[in-house]
């Protein structure tokens, strides 16, 4: 399956590549292409061609600013934070794979509530409910996957 992401975040870079790189890593050991645009205060890297987005079979954005969604319009579109992109990218991935195998459209926003174009209410509503069960359940989680781990392992 081939996927495409936007991370974003206001103040800087760290938080948008790590989520980045926690993407393009879970994606390709669950057997995902993936290409990942990184937005932050210096501006854009790597981003997406419109080829890239037309070859997408979904989209995840990991932001915590507004994104413009127009070119990903007709995708089914996983939206989350960084903090989700950095600790749940696994949760992210599956998520988009679940509305491709379902066959749905729309945005899936994760931890909050749910709105898909291509369901009814009682599909948003689990879909709501199956995106927090795991943040729940990775309260504390492994201090190696953490942020100062990850940051320790970027800056050295």
């Amino acid at each position: 399956m081939k996927l495409v992401a936007v991370t974003a975040c206001p103040t800087g870079i760290a938080h948008s590549q790590m989520a980045a790189e926690n993407l393009e890593q879970t994606a390709e050991r669950l057997g995902h292409e993936i290409k990942v645009e990184v937005q932050g205060a210096m501006g854009a890297e790597n981003e997406l061609t419109a080829d890239d987005v037309a070859d997408a079979d979904a989209v995840i954005i990991a932001s915590d600013t507004a994104v413009s969604r127009d070119r990903f319009e007709g995708k089914p579109l996983v939206k989350g934070t960084v903090k989700d992109g950095v600790n749940d990218a696994e949760g992210l991935v599956e998520r988009a794979a679940e509305l491709v195998e379902n066959d749905e459209t729309g945005t899936v926003e994760v931890g909050g509530e749910a709105t898909d174009a291509g369901g009814d209410e009682a599909g948003s509503e689990t879909a709501a409910t199956e995106t927090q069960e795991p943040q729940q359940r990775r309260r504390g989680g492994d201090r190696e996957k953490g942020l100062f781990a990850r940051l320790k392992k970027l800056f050295s």
